[in-house]
């Protein structure tokens, strides 16, 4: 007699979620049901919401995602939420193993006064918001400021930076939500100031990202001459990594911005280093007039690692609208053990376990953010889901974990349509998509995103037949 076909849920269908059903296809010891389900009506995660609009290479990687989805091993489950829609048991009752990949879907605060003040807002917001996220469509940015203050100098600093000084034109042929292009173009900010604590060779940025700031068309992209200097281990860090190394061509590439001046240019965006926000100042309407800065000096603690030290020096820089892009994290799992302090499901090697007795949840996973924390690019999901799916095949070696003989595919179907949900199959996706980039070709764009969950539905009804297993 044949073994039990293994089925398994994935919650999240970002990267780390459709590394995982790679893996899981690509093994030959069981055959698998996949079943992916996400919060949102679409697929793809953070590649569709969180990719610059700009970026439109680095999507190119949901072409693999899409074979993977279109195989007969797996299904798609779009507009239903964990926790909300289902529980832990109804998926247990459905599945034999179940991955959480929901990414870190929270952002780190800056723990200073001030970060409840109107115009003070998460990068992961404004990110969302511009990429079309329908559970952003109607937030509200105050561009009517003349100036803006980023807090961060990683890549998604960079993103906001750059998205905020883009002309019309660039971003007009990109697939940036319409309500997005609409108030960018009648954005009042001139000046746009990126803020980083540490020095210009701690920065974050990659040089590609560097260099994106400094061929913008209508902003002139600078960097104060006092925040080139060096303390003697950053030079030492510098002078130790190579000639070409990844960390000397982000040096480089600052360093052309270094006090540049490009004066027929309309907006302004200055790279600040050195700096620590430490109040966010209001004015009587309890909107932000300015943030205050203390400058640094760095030295090496004792873990080796430079960090800033307060100089007691402060400045005030004058904007009514900030940015805080100091890191995401993850938030709180119904029903599951969670690592508050690292911001993850705690596990071992993406086996979840309960810190309290060190005994496993049984059958349950966990890739990507969640896992691991909100580090790596895209294709670091990649080895991080074939940890993952390699430890769940070794607890189903090891019975650990039973395969259950008797399982209806479909039930699941009807549990979610007996408790009144819609949801968004692949072959619904494939129709929103096509209206997308049919939306999109006449105006030159790669598509014209939906950005209301009624308008995906609305597709999805007229769409495609339901799903089927083995469809």
């Amino acid at each position: 007699m044949p073994d039990p076909t293994l089925r398994v849920a994935i919650v999240g269908a970002g990267p780390a979620g459709f590394y995982t059903v790679q893996h899981l296809l690509q093994q030959r010891g069981h055959d698998v049901q996949i079943d992916m389900f996400d919060l949102l009506p679409t697929p793809f995660g953070l590649v569709r919401t969180g990719v610059a609009p700009d970026h439109p290479k680095i999507k190119a990687v949901t072409q693999l995602y899409h074979r993977l989805a279109t195989q007969p091993e797996f299904r798609f489950f779009g507009n239903v939420e964990y926790g909300k829609h289902l529980s832990l048991q109804d998926l247990r009752d459905h599945y034999d193993q179940i991955v959480f990949a929901i990414g870190a879907q929270a952002d780190r605060w800056l723990g200073i006064p001030g970060e409840d003040l109107v115009g003070v807002h998460s990068a992961r917001e404004f990110v969302a918001w511009y990429n079309g996220n329908p559970d952003h469509a109607h937030d509200a940015f105050e561009l009517d400021t003349p100036a803006a203050m980023v807090i961060g100098v990683g890549n998604v600093a960079a993103d906001v930076a750059r998205i905020l000084c883009r002309v019309h034109d660039k971003l007009a042929v990109t697939d940036i939500a319409d309500y997005a292009l609409n108030s960018l173009d009648d954005s009042q900010v001139r000046s746009v100031y990126v803020v980083g604590r540490r020095g210009p060779v701690q920065a974050k940025f990659s040089p590609p990202e560097i260099r994106e700031l400094g061929e913008l068309v209508d902003a002139e992209t600078s960097i104060p001459e006092h925040d080139f200097d060096l303390d003697e281990y950053s030079r030492q860090e510098l002078d130790e990594s190579g000639v070409n190394s990844e960390l000397r061509r982000k040096y480089d590439a600052l360093l052309e911005l270094r006090e540049r001046r490009e004066p027929h240019k309309h907006r302004r965006l200055i790279l600040r280093f050195q700096l620590s926000p430490v109040e966010i100042l209001g004015d009587e309407q309890g909107r932000v007039r300015a943030v205050r800065l203390e400058r640094n000096r760095l030295a090496l603690g004792d873990d080796g690692v430079v960090r800033p030290r307060g100089t007691g020096v402060f400045e005030e820089i004058e904007v009514g609208l900030v940015f805080r892009s100091v890191g995401y994290k993850g938030e709180a799992v119904p029903e599951l053990p969670f690592d508050v302090r690292g911001g993850v499901l705690p596990n071992q090697a993406g086996r979840v376990y309960d810190p309290s007795d060190s005994q496993a949840v049984r059958g349950v996973y966990a890739a990507g953010w969640i896992k691991r924390g909100p580090s790596g690019l895209i294709g670091s999901n990649k080895a991080c889901a074939k940890e993952t799916v390699d430890t769940m095949l070794a607890d189903l070696a090891a019975g650990t974990v039973d395969l259950a003989p008797l399982r209806d595919p479909e039930d699941i179907d009807r549990l979610l349509e007996q408790r009144g949900l819609r949801f968004v199959t692949y072959q619904d996706w494939i129709a929103i998509d096509a209206a997308e980039v049919a939306a999109g070709a006449g105006q030159g764009r790669p598509r014209v995103k939906f950005t209301e969950r009624d308008d995906f539905l609305r597709i999805a009804s007229h769409g495609a037949p339901r799903q089927t297993v083995g469809s």
